[in-house]
């Protein structure tokens, strides 16, 4: 944790880097352990030996998975759990349909050109609806913006806020909406008004360390989504570079060519191209995102090899 946060009694985060969510892990009653998000699917087996762990010092079984929203880092990993445990998952009910079907054309992975192993969902998470463990109710409440469908946990007794995408530490979510053509700022500005009236004591990010300093974490957000709304494009370019780097993380290294055919055949990395910056062929801007990665220290670039920089 960044500063010093006690969570409530029971509750566990597994953080493993930025290419899978944190996973939360809600302990301490007698029916067993839910787990909130499972991470990306090469990480399954790290994450399966993490909760492995946990429920062997807690005596415990796993009896529910939920997740926040249907990006693979939050539910990649649904399958190898439900491999090993059985145990039910609840989803959010916007997209429960589409992975009912695996309707990929309707999902976020083929867009983004990620794995996602098939699972199926055995019921919804609600807004509206109360997630009751050890004791606790955990308030399920609608968060669109990074992901329309998207949902955040909220305990209200120690004010602990499961906020997934919707706030970090130092900023929120890419606003994939927004990417498609559709509205999506409002949304994040909602989330975050959601979030203010709440008024956590304690976060628990998607991505990140657990955090205290709610307030802070406010102000840059609404700062950078005010930048964002005056320029669309670099929201857009900010996207394309996580989109690269997320790639990066999971393969390690590739040799340019093979990164850039990768790129050109990912529909999301089109969309931005032909939305934000068709006057400049799909080859230059590829190579101005990859110089920007490497200036800023993120990738090694060679004259043929782009690796994650050390």
């Amino acid at each position: 944790m960044s500063d010093g946060a006690a969570l409530p009694a029971g509750v566990q985060v597994l953080e493993r880097g930025w290419l899978s969510s944190n996973s939360i892990l809600l302990g301490g009653d007698p029916r067993g352990t839910v787990m909130v998000d499972t991470g990306y699917c090469t990480h399954a087996d790290q994450t399966a030996a993490l909760l492995a762990q946990s429920l062997a010092s807690k005596a415990s079984t796993l009896r529910l998975i939920v997740n926040t929203h249907l990006h693979s880092d939050h539910c990649g990993g649904n399958a190898r759990m439900l491999e090993l445990h059985r145990c039910p998952v609840w989803i959010p009910p916007g997209d429960y349909v589409h992975i009912e079907s695996w309707n990929e054309e309707r999902l976020s992975f083929l867009l983004t050109g990620q794995q996602c192993p098939r699972f199926k969902p055995t019921g919804a998470l609600q807004p509206g609806s109360v997630l009751e463990q050890a004791g606790l109710g955990w308030e399920v409440h609608a968060a669109p913006g990074h992901d329309p469908h998207a949902v955040l946990l909220f305990e209200p007794i120690s004010k602990t806020l499961i906020s997934a995408d919707a706030l970090w530490e130092h900023g929120f979510g890419i606003v994939f909406p927004e990417i498609a053509g559709e509205p999506g700022f409002e949304e994040v500005e909602a989330s975050l008004d959601l979030i203010e009236r709440l008024s956590p004591a304690i976060v628990i990010p998607g991505h990140g360390p657990v955090f205290t300093d709610a307030n802070r974490a406010m102000t840059e957000a609404r700062q950078k989504l005010a930048f964002f709304r005056k320029n669309p494009d670099r929201h857009a370019r900010h996207a394309a570079k996580a989109l690269i780097v997320f790639h990066m993380l999971e393969v390690g290294q590739q040799n340019r060519a093979a990164l850039s055919e990768w790129l050109q055949q990912t529909p999301i990395h089109r969309q931005l191209h032909q939305r934000f910056y068709a006057a400049t062929s799909i080859q230059s801007w590829t190579t101005e995102l990859l110089q920007e990665l490497s200036h800023s220290g993120v990738l090694a670039v060679d004259s043929d090899l782009i690796r994650m920089a050390p």
